[in-house]
């Protein structure tokens, strides 16, 4: 499209330092270095024109590649992902491997538009038939015998009764003859309705209650399921007055709930009703009902430490009964509060509070805070020096709570069935080890605008507060994972609090959210049979039914070390090593956790060396297809915030490391990865509707600037911000059909969007971002950088992952030590995980 006569490559743009690597380095092409972007596009190349069928023996589509799914009574991979899709037979060889077993699950995934929905299947007051030993959920893989009265459970092996109300008689093939009318037992993913017995029931008593409650106590064990409720906190301290973190709360919570003109459509569930708290040295409850003159009244709580409704009445409205008192009281809180000098607020209180108004009946709170919480419930007095921490023992309290009625506060809530989201604006650190674990254990969320500007932020806000209550979302939620025999859960990660039981505990449950399980062996699995894996999640709607989500899979097991590699999916396990990683935070040091990643992508590679591929030389660099490019993403994930070294606030560390642990497996791939494209050089029919309506995108680029020109404009985007570089030597013709400017210099680099014009580079490169939009329903930050103009050019020069920053190597450097690795447990013997020189090398 906009062609240039010479090749100029850029220098390496300004970063944050790199390690470099010390010895004699190999001559190696960088252009012939394995590239992630080659399988990905590949891949979608395949799934472009087929659907995928869920039976087990097929490679699944890569979590970067929007696929259609056919379900056949194997869930979806959109559901669950597996480290590798072929189970190794033994403990013995699924350690030769060195291939992490895990299950990386989504319960409640987005669907392609054009799959059937997940059936919802009605079971009346029978409930769904269980096995009576495990519990597990009938399937499509169970066994019928005796006619149709007994089902063999396909996790244990147990023989259930089959209840009267359920009975069918078996055909030839000893099916039901009602199998095809019975989504239970074709379907790999369904929805159970529950009855009573499936209802929450009522939390035990704490120890340590964080409020006092004047409700009575509740008549019966199990609480009815309802619609939930939102509570919404604000900050309205000096702080969040003064950045406009206020305002821009509540004009965005305005057009959720009504709407702006005909551009915004209001997307608040219609069922739900909504409170309004506000909070500084005390607390300010609004009785939404009783509104005079279009004026709420307002109830004080000036005792922060001893927390207590003052009245349940009117707390809770429906939004479009109460529609004046709403808006009136949030367009007048901005205003009410510029001339009260409040420095101080109690989050913890209003947390607290936000506890006791939807105890006994779950729901969700979105709390706005702007300062770090210094009074009340849980208060916190400001860090010291914490760069003095780093690299001592002392390195891991920046991980931690300084104060356990935050931990507390969030195993309450998600016992109550509430999930907390926490939408931070501060110009200060608030440590979010400590307040952060609120959202954590209750499955919610964190939102992080420091040094909240409403002019760059407010935009990005918005998008994230649309997403929050429009997407797929319950409470309420208890899940557990069950195994075939042979095979047990191990560890367990993600954002939830995990009971006594053993089970995940989530206040809410969202389209969004990801959990990772371990697998371990028992006992020895029979490489005849299919090996099986059923996750249930218990939850309630937000319009108040109760129902069990079931996931089944079948496996197939092998005994042989290239067959485990050869169905391998490097995206799971990457998304299983760095949630790994991110949980040792509390307990490692963080150049500890860098060693034993590089040592853990090291073993791997050795394995398949050694099992795979005896016979080639040494020398030789060889990958497994699957983990072709697995080397670059443990290097990337050296790099991203949580892990990386140096110049690292606590609170960015620990912000990512909450965000990470939940991520879906694209967005982790995505995120370690980001993907680059060059804007400047778009063919002419990419990314505009063909005569069917469909868009066809444009191939990825390397992240690394041996890549890039001086006259080329690209677009990054690491799912958390998105950037545009523009070069110094770009053509004026591109900036005037893109940025309506025609020098690089009148390039405004505070640009929050693309400007809409009618070019035909301007359609593509928005058609792009709003294909992007659509994949994960919010817009990134927005931030247009020119080549040693800018200094948001270090940040995107960071995102540039094969080069040599972030306090790391470059992706060569870093083959070529992982490569040295191998070659030295090859040829001498050595073990690579107790390699004494391996450990000391430089990272």
């Amino acid at each position: 499209m906009y062609a240039h006569s010479t090749r100029s490559h850029i220098p390496q743009p300004p970063h944050s330092a790199g390690t470099p690597y010390k010895g004699l380095r190999a001559a190696i092409d960088p252009n012939q270095i394995p590239s992630p972007i080659d399988t990905i596009e590949a891949d979608k190349e395949k799934w472009e024109g087929q659907a995928y069928m869920t039976l087990p023996g097929k490679h699944p589509p890569l979590s970067t590649t929007d696929f259609v799914a056919i379900d056949q009574g194997n869930t979806s991979p959109r559901y669950i992902r597996m480290s590798t899709w072929n189970l190794p037979s033994s403990s013995r060889l699924a350690s030769d491997c060195e291939i992490p077993l895990a299950a990386v699950i989504q319960p409640f995934a987005d669907q392609d538009p054009r799959e059937e929905p997940v059936p919802l299947v009605e079971t009346g007051d029978i409930g769904p038939a269980r096995c009576e030993r495990c519990r597990g959920y009938i399937n499509p893989w169970c066994t019928w015998g005796a006619n149709g009265t007994r089902w063999r459970c396909n996790l244990c092996g147990h023989e259930s009764e089959v209840a009267p109300e359920y009975f069918c008689n078996l055909d030839a093939n000893m099916l039901r003859l009602d199998h095809l009318q019975r989504p239970e037992l074709n379907k790999g993913t369904v929805d159970f309705a529950v009855p009573q017995e499936y209802w929450t029931p009522h939390p035990p008593p704490t120890i340590r209650p964080l409020y006092y409650s004047m409700l009575p106590e509740p008549s019966t064990s199990r609480r009815s399921p309802t619609h939930m409720d939102y509570v919404f906190a604000f900050d309205v301290s000096q702080e969040a007055v003064r950045s406009g973190f206020l305002q821009t709360a509540c004009t965005v919570l305005i057009e959720l709930l009504y709407g702006r003109d005909d551009t915004i459509p209001p997307c608040f569930p219609p069922s739900s009703r909504v409170a309004i708290l506000t909070f500084d040295r005390a607390l300010q409850f609004y009785d939404l009902s009783s509104a005079i003159d279009g004026q709420s009244p307002m109830l004080v709580v000036p005792d922060v430490d001893e927390v207590f409704l003052p009245s349940i009445e009117g707390l809770f409205v429906n939004p479009v009964e109460s529609r004046d008192a709403i808006y009136n009281l949030l367009s007048a809180l901005p205003s009410r509060h510029e001339q009260i000098f409040e420095i101080e607020s109690a989050l913890g209180s209003a947390l607290s509070a936000s506890l006791a108004a939807l105890a006994g009946r779950g729901g969700q709170v979105v709390a706005f805070a702007a300062t770090l919480p210094m009074i009340g419930v849980g208060a916190l007095q400001p860090l010291q020096d914490e760069s003095t921490l780093y690299g001592t023992e002392k390195e891991r309290t920046l991980f931690e709570p300084r104060d356990e009625s935050w931990k507390d506060l969030g195993e309450q809530c998600a016992s109550e069935g509430i999930g907390v989201n926490l939408f931070l604006g501060m110009s200060r650190p608030i440590d979010i080890a400590s307040i952060g674990l609120v959202a954590t254990l209750s499955g919610g969320d964190m939102y992080f605008h420091p040094r909240f500007d409403a002019g760059r932020d407010g935009l990005v806000l918005s998008s994230q507060f649309r997403r929050l209550v429009s997407r797929a979302t319950v409470y309420s939620c208890s899940m557990r994972v069950r195994t075939s025999v042979g095979l047990r859960v191990g560890s367990q990660y993600g954002n939830f609090y995990e009971s006594p039981a053993s089970d995940m505990e989530f206040g809410t449950m969202d389209a969004d959210k990801t959990i990772c399980v371990k697998l371990e062996h028992t006992s020895r699995l029979d490489d005849r049979q299919y090996a099986f894996l059923q996750s249930a999640i218990l939850y309630t709607t937000v319009t108040g039914e109760r129902r069990v989500r079931v996931h089944n899979l079948a496996l197939r097991v092998v005994s042989l070390a290239g067959n485990v590699f050869q169905y391998a999916d490097m995206d799971a396990a990457v998304s299983y090593i760095i949630r790994e990683a991110i949980s040792k935070l509390h307990s490692t040091r963080i150049t500890q956790i860098q060693e034993s990643l590089t040592e853990r992508c090291a073993l791997i590679l050795y394995a398949y060396r050694k099992f795979c591929a005896a016979a080639a030389a040494p020398t030789q660099l060889i990958l497994p297809e699957a983990f072709r490019s697995l080397p670059l993403y443990i290097l990337a994930m050296m790099k991203t915030k949580p892990l990386k070294g140096r110049n690292v606030t606590a609170d960015v560390r620990n912000y990512y490391a909450h965000k990470i642990s939940a991520m879906s497996v694209r967005s982790i791939i995505h995120h370690l990865y980001p993907r680059m494209l060059a804007v400047h050089d778009l063919d002419d029919k990419i990314a505009l509707p063909d005569g069917n309506g469909r868009i066809d995108l444009p191939s990825l680029m390397r992240d690394s600037h041996l890549f890039m020109e001086s006259h080329g404009v690209y677009l990054i985007d690491n799912e958390d911000s998105m950037m545009l570089w523009v070069g110094s030597s770009v053509s004026p013709q591109v900036l005037k059909d893109l940025l309506d400017v025609d020098d690089v210099f009148n390039v405004d680099p505070r640009m929050l969007y693309l400007p809409h014009l009618q070019t035909q580079l301007s359609t593509q490169v928005r058609n792009i971002l709003a294909h992007r939009f659509s994949q994960r329903g919010h817009t990134p930050r927005f931030t247009v950088t020119r080549q040693n103009m800018d200094g948001s050019e270090i940040e995107f020069s960071d995102m540039l992952v094969e080069d040599q920053n972030n306090a790391a190597m470059s992706y060569l450097d870093y083959l070529c030590l992982v490569h040295k690795q191998i070659h030295s447990a090859l040829t001498t013997g050595a073990s690579i995980a107790n390699n004494s020189g391996f450990r000391s090398m430089p990272w």
